[in-house]
């Protein structure tokens, strides 16, 4: 029996960018980069169970003045256990964390775009078909949340395309 492929999902991914921003992702080796750090069980079961490879990611700038889009990632490299976790030296370390039951989980994400002017959280705000996306809600603070096909098209129509 034929299985039917997985429809491409989208999603938003949050960093602080003195953290690692869009510009660290160019400029990483192949704009590639392991995304990991994450330590919020939510967004954790995210990027284990529902971010596949070939899905896109919204890059988010938080934290500063202004909150913005500032990119698009693609998932290059599905979930797996998340090295930070295991490494005393990280700030990211968990000692509760064991390799044989990952509490932690990574992916790849590889730069697709910048998007340019970036597409701030104001300007967001104004677009009513987002109104019921998950970052423009109150007390919404995942750094990996989901974002519906409809949404993605809104968001891209804001700016035009270009290569990263």
């Amino acid at each position: 029996m034929a299985t039917t492929p997985r429809a491409r999902r989208y999603w938003l991914v949050k960093s602080e960018p003195d953290a690692f921003s869009f510009d660290d992702l160019l400029a990483s080796p192949r704009g590639t980069t392991r995304w990991d750090g994450v330590r919020n069980y939510q967004a954790r079961n995210l990027l284990r169970d529902e971010m596949k490879r070939g899905d896109l990611a919204f890059f988010y700038h938080s934290s500063t003045d202004p909150a913005a889009i500032v990119g698009i990632a693609e998932v290059v490299r599905e979930g797996y256990p998340d090295p930070t976790a295991f490494d005393a030296s990280d700030p990211h370390f968990d000692p509760k964390s064991r390799i044989e039951a990952p509490a932690w989980i990574a992916v790849h994400l590889k730069a697709v775009e910048a998007v340019t002017p970036p597409i701030t959280l104001a300007e967001l705000r104004g677009v009513p078909a987002l109104a019921g996306m998950t970052l423009l809600q109150r007390g919404s603070r995942l750094s990996v949340q989901p974002v519906k096909a409809a949404e993605w098209k809104a968001i891209r129509a804001m700016r035009p395309r270009r290569r990263a």
